[in-house]
């Protein structure tokens, strides 16, 4: 049996900008990106601490060290800037192989996305 599991999370982070005549996708900073395990063109979930919003996505490798958090296209009107967002990723995994499996979670410094702590936590 395959379940989906958390595979990474970036807790609180802060959105820098919203690009609406951009094409849709969420571009992040690459340092983000590596510390929660997560790569170009993966699909995440986002959810909007600010608002409620949750939609899906896929990221875009932002500059390195930038703290760049920024939703394009249509996903630019579902927040503002300033809003504080969690963003989610999931793996499908052997049922046996997940109960082992230990996810990404990283916890930002929510003022500048600078990468604070990462772990296992929920």
């Amino acid at each position: 049996m395959q379940i989906e599991v958390l595979k990474s999370k970036l807790h609180c982070v802060k959105v820098t900008e919203s690009n609406l005549h951009y094409i849709g996708s969420i571009t992040l900073d690459e340092d983000l990106m590596d510390a929660a395990n997560l790569i170009a063109g993966e699909k995440v979930e986002i959810v909007d601490n600010n608002n409620g919003e949750r939609f899906e996505t896929y990221i875009i490798k932002g500059e390195r060290g930038s703290g760049c958090v920024c939703l394009n296209g249509a996903a630019a009107r579902k927040v503002q800037v300033g809003d504080v967002l969690i963003i989610i990723s999931y793996a499908i995994m052997d049922f046996e192989e997940a109960k082992q499996f230990k996810p990404t979670v990283v916890f930002p410094d929510t003022e500048t996305n600078k990468v604070i702590t990462s772990g296992d936590k929920d």
